[in-house]
């Protein structure tokens, strides 16, 4: 009789397992010391305790079970059901009709088992019902308990099944203070409009000034994904400020995509006020359009500035709008050996206050690496570029306003020597690498470039070295022939240990007409510039970026990073330095920052985390940040400050402190 049952519930078990949120698809057992099968009704009856299990592991329990035909009713006592590795519901009766399940002195937790001292949290109710059919769980005379201690009573309620990924609601508040607007309370209202399709509104209380109204949308279809964050709010001034961003990716078929972008507030301290700035120097609107080929890529794109930093009109600081941008470069199949093509070409308008101009540039070249007797590495290339710039009212470097067309031709080439020399030993793999690399170019007037460019000033550092074009952009060109050479020394101990050391330097043969101090370039012998580096595992990795005075060695510029730790105990340091000069012979401040972070993880789930940016230079923190956190299977908490010493405009440096309480359920935050 017993096999009888078993098959019977594979079929009919899914109502009631549906119910409480178990996989209907999978495979099911019943034990029972008797089982009885109605052939005549449909229907099975068991008498004793009761077990039933499917193919993922959830378990039920009742006693003197009664189940008819598709399981349009059921009933039975002592029910016990664990939904998940922590959620369980047990109930003294269960009786089920068609859609609806009604428990009688019913319990429902998340954290089974989490605590050897109890439950984190539970819900006793003394009638419980799901309603299959809006997948609910209402709870009548409900009491919240915390770890066995009565919390708090309230006539009725409800909240979703397990088994609901998104539903409508009220989500956990969370509350902020600062000393310069008081108290925050954050009230999050989620809104589900489907299961790919969603909406977060956020009203936030401040005690010492108006209300901010917070929204972000969100919309995944196919092969789009939109998503939209905005606020507003009306201050004690009688201002009305606010904030947009939007982010949109439209893939247009396997080898084509569209992004629109938007980025907007309604002054420049409004972010840093408010909690959303994210350290931005400017905020960026416009759309992109991308192609993508084999060996092809094109890109058109625009961009709206909106400027959030106190002065940003310097010398190499590009400034203005963009349209159009237009860049596309292809690749040819080899030719010959390993030797190939490249095309380009590049459209840029760039337009700012009763003043702009437009580029269009060609660009060709062929590159034609060889690897020869004894594994010497030589690659060889020639390549062109000629430039047409139209300048409307515009302040060139020279300090001059011009109006008219500008053109020039650049044609360059490259030689490029490398050789990897390998020594393999018992324990380590090492290998040395001299490199060098002569290149010449026609020598132009920067004078005829404008100050709305989109080149900053250059840099010399140990990636600008090995460069066609040592600037970041296209407008500012590197003139005449230089050399660039360098030796690179590493060593490999299995996926241990990586130690990497680099030196090298750059030669002018061509005087430049204006020298930036700071740039590390003079005429003839650049400083020096390297980087040493080392990695044990994935727990400690170590670099180092340097440049030395080419005469008498003083340090001009180190950046270093450091990283030691695993998980949520850990170390983390950066710090930067770089000796400014105002002209050759006149030293200003340094720049000097450091940057820490640390975390300790004191239990399971107690951790610790602080971070911080020093500016040495000026003896003072330009922020740190801390706190202390919990994550217990059941729920989480946190408690966190930020200090910003930040001052510009009407915004001073404020220090907030945030509380964030939610509870969880298998592991999932809400």
């Amino acid at each position: 009789m017993k096999k009888y049952g078993i098959a019977f519930l594979t079929a009919c078990w899914a109502g009631p397992v549906m119910a409480a949120g178990v996989d209907v698809n999978a495979s099911k057992t019943i034990v029972a010391p008797k089982i009885e099968y109605n052939v005549k009704s449909q229907s099975i009856q068991t008498s004793g305790p009761t077990e039933i299990t499917n193919a993922s592991g959830q378990r039920m329990t009742l006693r003197d079970t009664y189940l008819t035909q598709n399981a349009a009713s059921v009933s039975g006592d002592d029910l016990e059901l664990w939904l998940g590795q922590h959620v369980y519901v047990s109930a003294d009766q269960i009786v089920r009709n068609t859609d609806e399940t009604v428990a009688r002195h019913a319990l429902f937790t998340a954290c089974d088992g989490c605590d050897p001292f109890g439950n984190a949290w539970e819900i006793t109710s003394t009638t419980f019902v799901h309603d299959m059919s809006t997948h609910m769980m209402a709870f009548y005379n409900p009491v919240f308990w915390i770890y066995g201690v009565p919390a708090l009573w309230i006539p009725f309620y409800e909240m979703p099944d397990p088994s609901v990924k998104y539903k409508t609601g009220l989500l956990m508040p969370d509350i902020k203070s600062t000393n310069k607007m008081g108290t925050q309370i954050n009230l999050p209202i989620y809104i589900s409009i489907s299961d790919t399709h969603d909406l977060t509104l956020k009203l936030s209380y401040l005690t010492h000034e108006n209300p901010l109204f917070h929204a972000e949308h969100r919309l995944n279809l196919a092969h789009s994904e939109f998503r939209t964050q905005g606020s507003f709010t009306h201050n004690r001034d009688g201002e009305n400020r606010w904030h947009i961003f939007n982010n949109d990716v439209i893939e247009l078929g396997e080898y084509a995509r569209a992004s629109v972008f938007l980025e907007r507030a309604s002054d420049k301290t409004y972010l840093q006020k408010y909690g959303f700035y994210d350290a931005q120097p400017y905020l960026d609107s416009g759309a992109k359009l991308e192609l993508f080929g084999v060996s092809s890529y094109a890109v058109a794109d625009m961009h709206i500035f909106q400027e959030l930093r106190k002065s940003s009109k310097t010398y190499a600081t590009p400034s203005g709008d963009i349209l159009p941008n237009i860049r596309a470069l292809h690749q040819t199949d080899p030719f010959f050996y390993e030797t190939y093509a490249t095309l380009s070409g590049d459209v840029l308008g760039i337009s700012g206050s009763d003043t702009s101009n437009q580029r269009l540039i060609g660009m060709a070249g062929i590159t034609s690496p060889w690897t020869l007797w004894g594994g010497n590495r030589l690659t060889l290339n020639l390549s062109g570029r000629y430039d047409i710039y139209h300048f409307d009212n515009t302040q060139m470097i020279d300090g001059d306003m011009y109006s008219g067309v500008r053109m020039r031709f650049l044609p360059s080439a490259y030689a490029e020597w490398g050789l990897p020399l390998m020594r393999s030993g018992s324990k380590w793999l090492q290998i040395i690498e001299p490199r060098a690399r002569l290149t010449w170019m026609r020598q132009t007037d920067r004078s005829q470039f404008a100050m709305n460019n989109d080149s900053a000033g250059t840099f010399l550092s140990d990636t600008t070295l090995f460069s066609a074009n040592r600037y970041p952009g296209l407008d500012l060109w590197e003139n005449g022939t230089f050399a660039d050479y360098g030796v690179r020394w590493a060593a490999f101990d299995g996926a241990t240990q990586k130690i990497e050391v680099f030196l090298g330097q750059s030669y002018d043969f061509t005087d430049r007409d204006d020298i930036d101090p700071n740039s590390g370039f003079n005429d003839g012998l650049s400083d020096y510039v390297g980087r040493v580096s080392y990695q044990y595992q994935s727990w400690l990795q170590l670099a180092n970026r340097f440049r030395f005075d080419q005469d008498n060695l003083s340090l001009r510029h180190m950046e270093t990073s450091a990283y030691i730790g695993s998980g949520r105990t850990y170390a983390r340091l950066g710090h930067i330095f770089n000796a400014r000069f105002i002209d050759a012979n006149t030293m200003d401040q340094d720049l000097h920052e450091v940057v820490v972070g640390a975390g300790v993880g004191l239990s399971d789930r107690w951790s610790v985390r602080w971070n911080g940016t020093y500016n040495v230079t000026y003896d003072t923190f330009q922020q740190h940040s801390g706190g202390i956190f919990y994550n217990h299977p059941c729920y989480y908490l946190s408690v966190e400050y930020h200090r910003d010493n930040a001052v510009k405009d009407d915004y001073v440096g404020n220090t907030t402190y945030q509380f964030r309480f939610g509870m969880s359920i298998d592991g999932k935050q809400y």
